[in-house]
This record gives structure tokens, C-alpha cells and sequence, in this order.
């Protein structure tokens, strides 16, 4: 790839989507083979006056090895030190980097039950302390190619073409091949704030869902919701941009509000496992069913997590037109995918799309049903001809998606 696109996009990240501060620390979860592209983002941050750099080096090669044949307990285990450097982090709250590359079924052939334990172990004794910075903390996602991951979206090209027609679609995605990219977020940002600003002063009850494809949803929203969108805004005061390409605006469901049955739009790559062609039922805010034409068992380990795996934390809309969309891409990338199809998420709510969140406690998060859990999983259901209603706390109708497009 051309370094003059390296450059480019880390200046994006660094300076747009997390906005490094002078004196702060920055986190980089990178793949080892993107060992160029990350030493054009530490350049970057120490140019912006990062006080440090510490990079978490993935490698799939090597993690599939361990879990083959790794002791699942020795896995398991969070070590002093990594619990001392988790404890560290909750202090200094350090900005977070993460640029994705892995192949959607990098670990096909393993014993995915147990990666998913491992990886739950391992979550219970690090979430107290990712907890304890939730919402102070400025982070980004991002993507890049790897030759596993653009072969499988382009499986007819040579490794090289693959990897080229991948980059070009992440630049055109992220605004990074326009003349000013900073300039073009910002109105990016601008607009979807107002999609989110028309939603708030609807102050709607609940949405109800209809497409095609058998979809038939009535969802409430949180009483206390708030929509929002490609900007957010830490507790410290620092605007970031948390997902690079963004199209959603998004808020929060009540969690025993959730009735009926939802088709899957796009598949789901998850723990290196495809998911495609599901159903996903409610009852009562409650999943009480799932039925997948491929990667069943791990679609239920999703929902089976935990409680709060089996109910809603988020509800986001993204328009069929979207960029992403339009490109005609298959990503089998969450980042990208759910940024081409409006989508739900099992799981983990954000504090961030409750009115007052700012100053609330952890024991008022609980007696308002604030959606906790180990996990947080988004799934595409937004299709060409899908239509969302809302209605306020009046009975109040309003068309808010209309053929899988804003309305309004």
C-alpha cells in the first residue's frame, strides 16, 4: 500500500477518532502483520504529543496454536501481571487503537466451545476494571487488509488484487481518498447528528419493525433513551469518533420490552466462526429462540453467555444507501457490515444513551435496568424494503425508516 495512505489514515485515526490530548497514553492492538501500518500510528501519536505508546501485538497463527493445544485452564487464567496491567490501565486511562485484519475464519476446525470458555474467563476478572473506565476513555476501530481476510470477499482475485480492491474499498469507506478527510468527517459527523437530533425530540415509546423477509419486531426504548451517533463525547470532555467507517444512529432498548421475530440481513462473523441466515425471537425483551442455516451452535453460545447476552443493549439504524452499502461489498466484518444494514446488538448496553448518564452511580444503573453482560454482538437485520414506525408516549405515529432508508 502506498505510504502516503498509511500516513493519511493514521493522521485520521490519531487526530479525528480518538483525539489524542497531549500527555495521554495510547493503547494499539494491531495485527503482526501490519507491523508497517503500526509504526506510522506510533509515529503519529508521539507527534501529537502521546506521552506513551504501548502496542498489544494479535497474531492468529500463533493464537490458533495455543488454543489447539493449550491447557483450556492455563489459558483461562489472567495472570497477576496482566490483572496488574488492566488495574494500571483503569488509572491512566489510556486512549485505545484497534485496527482489525483477521480472517473471518481463522480459527475454523478448533474447538470453538473451548475458545468461547477461555475467552468468558477471562473477561469476568478483566470487565471490573474496563468498567471502571467506561465512558472516560476516548477509543477507535479500524480495519485493514490482510491476504486471508480480502481473499475470502474476493475469492476470484489473486492475493495481490484482493488485498488492493480491499484497501480501496477501507479508504473510500473511511473518507481517507478525499482531498481534506478531516474536513469530510466533520460533515459526516454533522449530518448523522441531526438524524439523531429529530429522534430525541420525538422522544419515542417503542419502534415497531416490518420487512419482507419475515422480520415482525415491536421494540420499546428505554424510557431515559438517547440517540446518538458517529461523535461522542467522554465524561473528561474529549469529542472521538469510536467506529472508522460510521453510518448509525443509535440508542438503547428497554430490556424486557422486545417482542417478536428477527431475520438476519447479512452474516455474522464471530470467534472465527461464520453465522448466516438466522432468526433471533423474542418474548418479553427475552431471546427465547435462535435458528441459523449455518453456525447454529455458536449463535446460541452467543445468547447463552450470560442474562444479559439473551436481551437487547442496542439498537441502531443505518440507512440501505449507505456508502458501505452501496459499495456491494460482502465485508464479513462487523465494523463494516453493521455500518451497511440497520442492526441490533445482544448484550452490553452503552451508558452513553441514557439522559443523565454522567452522573449516575452503578447502583442507579441497576434499579433503572441498565443491560449488563460480558458480551456485546451486533447483528445485521436492515434489508431494501424495511420499514420502522415509531410512536411517541401520546400514540403519536411517525415513519422513521421507510423502503431501508431515513424517512425524515
Amino acid at each position: 500500500m502506498n505510504r502516503t495512505i498509511y500516513k493519511r489514515f493514521a493522521s485520521v485515526i490519531v487526530k479525528k477518532g480518538i483525539n489524542l490530548q497531549e500527555g495521554q497514553d495510547v493503547l494499539l492492538y494491531i495485527s503482526t502483520l501490519q507491523r508497517v501500518f503500526a509504526k506510522y500510528i506510533v509515529e503519529e501519536c508521539y507527534k501529537n504529543k502521546a506521552r506513551k505508546v504501548i502496542i498489544n501485538w494479535i497474531d492468529d497463527d500463533i493464537d490458533y496454536v495455543a488454543y489447539k493445544y493449550g491447557d483450556e485452564k492455563a489459558l483461562s487464567k489472567v495472570e497477576d501481571y496482566e490483572e496488574a496491567r488492566a488495574k494500571h490501565n483503569s488509572k491512566s486511562i489510556p486512549c485505545r487503537i484497534y485496527v482489525e485484519d483477521s480472517d473471518p475464519e481463522a480459527f475454523n476446525g478448533l474447538d470453538n466451545d473451548k475458545i468461547s470458555r477461555i475467552s468468558m474467563a477471562r473477561r469476568k476478572v478483566i470487565k471490573k476494571y474496563r468498567d471502571i473506565t467506561e465512558g472516560y476513555d476516548q477509543w477507535c476501530i479500524v480495519a485493514v487488509p490482510s491476504k486471508a481476510w480480502a481473499k475470502m470477499i474476493f475469492p476470484n482475485e489473486t492475493p495481490a488484487n484482493a488485498v488492493k480492491k480491499l484497501w480501496d474499498a477501507i479508504i473510500k469507506t473511511t473518507r481517507i481518498d478525499t482531498k481534506d478527510p478531516i474536513k469530510q468527517w466533520n460533515e459526516h459527523i454533522e449530518y448523522l447528528a441531526s438524524k439523531a437530533k429529530v429522534l430525541n425530540e420525538l422522544n419515542l415509546d417503542y419502534l415497531e419493525y416490518s420487512s419482507s423477509n419475515g422480520t415482525s419486531l415491536k421494540l420499546k426504548l428505554h424510557e431515559g433513551h438517547l440517540w446518538q451517533s458517529a461523535s461522542e463525547n467522554s465524561l473528561r470532555g474529549i469529542e472521538f469518533v469510536a467506529n472508522m467507517p460510521t453510518e448509525e444512529v443509535f440508542t438503547m432498548p428497554d430490556i424486557n420490552g422486545v417482542d417478536g421475530v428477527v431475520v438476519s440481513s447479512k452474516p455474522l462473523s464471530h470467534n472465527g466462526v461464520v453465522i448466516d441466515d438466522f432468526k433471533i425471537y423474542f418474548e418479553h425483551g427475552r431471546v427465547v429462540k435462535c435458528e441459523a442455516l449455518k453456525g447454529q451452535n455458536e449463535l446460541q453460545k452467543i445468547i447463552d453467555t450470560d442474562e444479559g447476552s439473551h436481551h437487547l443493549g442496542e439498537v441502531a439504524l443505518v440507512p440501505y444507501d449507505s456508502p458501505i452499502n452501496l459499495s456491494g461489498i460482502l465485508f464479513y466484518n462487523t465494523l463494516f457490515d453493521e455500518n451497511a444494514a440497520c442492526h441490533l446488538a445482544l448484550g452490553m448496553a452503552f451508558r452513553d444513551n441514557l439522559k443523565g448518564y454522567e452522573t449516575m452511580s452503578d447502583e442507579e444503573f441497576k434499579k433503572i435496568e441498565f443491560n449488563n453482560s460480558l458480551t456485546h454482538v451486533d447483528f445485521m437485520i436492515g434489508t431494501k424494503d424495511l420499514n420502522i414506525v415509531g410512536y411517541d408516549h401520546n400514540g403519536n405515529k411517525h415513519q422513521i425508516f421507510k423502503d431501508g432508508n431515513f424517512a425524515f
